[in-house]
């Protein structure tokens, strides 16, 4: 169904007063698990290492379950991915002991890119007026998102005043022309939307729909890290996301439909084991590279059959190593090279952070060192408290970084006078029903 709405744009929230505080839901929705996060928000004072965090976050509730119905971060079956998310928020709404009507999500899915725009403007008068930049950026939204696209986020990450680029705020300086360089992330719409409506159907309002690689991003990265130039690779079960930071704005997205379940299948393949036994295998045993001890470890490996007459298989940790490898470097090279090619390497600095589940595969980092020239750390979440143990590692990532969002969301540029694009194509689940009974009263 084509989108009846300009520009296709996601829904959009409005940041949090840093005066305020408030209670979110989260939504992260992936390949291989959901996980919901229910957190507070309190104002907090300033910080060396997380300055522009207004907020200190505090979990109440997580609820996290086995993704049932996704495809590579897509709705494959709206039935089963519906009761996936309805157990993970019920979990989090038992323990946190709230009802929740509102969350934000990622997306992972869709092809996740970005297209860059800029535009020009002659100012009103010798100073830059709020009403310059609100033209300034009207004008740049003019651009049109190519057909079949939904816009996840607008954000200026420049602007120029005459011949001087690489302003901040150009607001009460002197100039004659104002422009702005923008950077907008977008998907397919119809993952989006079939996403979207997936949600309605749990009877929750998606009150934000967040890029996954930037949600990463906001949840492990530095501000030191996002103003020099990093690359925060978010390697997840059926996708591996990456988000560009320079200057401490968000400025390049991508991603590729291959991630650690992907290793899973090639284990399972094989070896001719099971899915269940191949994952198994990959997490106590996989790794990047191959010590000479690994000759001699011995794996047994059940058969797949059910007949008790069928013998396990027994192979070396060497041989497992062997079979994970060319995936995790097709992986990496593909990262590399569509990297190069968007023309953000320049700006992506000389560090790559990784996260996500597929990070945890001991010798990644090193791997990832050599085939993209950079230096490389795994990263978990940092900045919230409340988390279990079981939560605090780099799956949970993404999940962490939405609460984040809320607090930045103003650098978004957001235009309330237009209208977004709802799941249904005509109208969103709350709407629906006020419709009813506006229609039966």
């Amino acid at each position: 169904m084509t989108s009846p709405f300009k520009h296709g744009l996601t829904p959009k929230m409005r940041p949090i007063s840093p005066r305020r505080s408030a209670i979110l839901c989260v939504l992260d929705i992936g390949t291989s698990k959901i996980v919901c996060l229910i957190a507070r928000l309190r104002p907090r004072e300033g910080s060396d290492i997380l300055p522009n965090r207004t907020h200190k976050a505090e979990v109440l509730g997580i609820g996290h379950t086995r993704a049932r119905g996704m495809k590579s971060g897509a709705i494959a079956d709206m039935a089963k991915a519906e009761a996936s998310i309805r157990q993970a928020v019920d979990a989090a709404e038992r323990m946190a002991e709230v009802q929740v009507d509102r969350v934000i999500v990622t997306v992972s899915a869709g092809r996740i890119g970005s297209e860059q725009y800029e535009a020009r403007v002659t100012c009103a008068s010798p100073r830059v007026q709020d009403h310059d930049l609100h033209r300034v950026l009207a004008a740049s939204s003019d651009h049109s998102v190519r057909q079949g696209r939904a816009v996840l986020h607008s954000m200026p990450i420049g602007f120029r005043l005459d011949d001087t680029r690489g302003i901040k705020d150009p607001r009460g300086m002197l100039g004659s022309s104002l422009g702005v360089d923008m950077h907008v992330a977008t998907c397919d719409a119809a993952t989006a939307r079939n996403l979207m409506l997936c949600v309605e159907r749990c009877h929750l309002t998606v009150e934000a729909m967040i890029a996954a690689p930037f949600a990463s991003g906001l949840a492990v990265l530095t501000d030191d890290e996002a103003e020099l130039g990093t690359v925060c690779i978010d390697m997840g079960a059926g996708t591996t996301t990456l988000a560009v930071f320079a200057g401490g704005h968000f400025i390049h997205a991508d991603a590729v439909a291959i991630g650690s379940h992907h290793v899973t299948m090639d284990i399972a393949r094989g070896l001719s084991a099971r899915l269940s036994d191949a994952e198994r295998i990959k997490v106590l045993n996989g790794a990047c590279f191959a010590a000479k001890s690994d000759e001699r470890d011995i794996i047994n490996v059940p058969s797949i059959s059910e007949d008790e007459r069928d013998l396990p298989n027994q192979v070396t940790r060497a041989q497992v190593i062997r079979i994970i490898r060319p995936r995790i470097d097709e992986i990496l090279e593909m990262l590399r090279d569509r990297l190069t090619a968007s023309g953000a390497a320049a700006d992506a600095g000389r560090r790559v952070v990784l996260t996500g589940g597929g990070s945890q595969l001991p010798g990644l980092a090193d791997l990832a060192s050599q085939v993209l020239g950079r230096q490389v750390r795994i990263a978990r979440p940092v900045g919230i408290t409340g988390l279990p143990d079981s939560a605090k590692g780099p799956p949970f990532a993404a999940a962490v970084g939405l609460t984040v969002y809320p607090q930045i969301a103003g650098i978004e540029h957001f235009e309330p006078q237009r209208r977004f694009f709802a799941a249904t194509g005509t109208d969103g689940y709350f709407s629906r029903v006020g419709k009813w009974i506006r229609d039966s009263f």
